[in-house]
């Protein structure tokens, strides 16, 4: 794994897959972003690092990682916009008064800490697993009929 000086700061490139975006947004969410220049769209995204660029010493390349997006959830009523909103300033809030706005560093320890609000209200894991056990055990129903 690459070790970087203290002072080397990479630069975060942005990879081309944006398949988890595009499948996270519903076909009214696609035709606004195109049709209106401008539009905003809140997601929660998941960024994994693919490569990086600029790690041996006789490169004479500056440090660069790409990240793509592996997950993203996007908000889709205006209670959850609302919601990742306002999330998304309190982060920056505390990034402000942990001085981590400008540096490189670890950031706000408990980001999901900000949406335990927005959760509270959805459903979870196992009402998720009880939803598809209905679906199932409904499409079994119909098919024996």
């Amino acid at each position: 794994m690459p070790r970087l000086s203290p002072a080397d700061v990479p630069t975060v490139k942005l990879d081309s897959a944006a398949g988890a975006i595009e499948a996270s947004l519903t076909r009214e969410m696609r035709r606004a972003l195109f049709e209106k220049p401008g539009r905003v769209v809140f997601a929660i995204v998941e960024l994994t690092s693919k490569s990086y660029t600029g790690h041996a010493e006789q490169e004479d390349k500056d440090p660069e990682v790409k990240v793509r997006v592996t997950s993203c959830e996007v908000a889709l009523s205006d209670e959850d916009a609302a919601a990742l909103a306002d999330a998304k300033r309190a982060m920056w809030r505390g990034r402000q008064i942990d001085g981590t706005l400008d540096e490189v560093g670890e950031g706000p320890q408990r980001p999901d800490a900000a949406l335990l609000d927005v959760t509270a209200g959805k459903p979870t894991e196992g009402e998720l697993k009880a939803h598809r056990r209905r679906v199932e055990d409904q499409r079994r129903a119909e098919f024996v009929r």
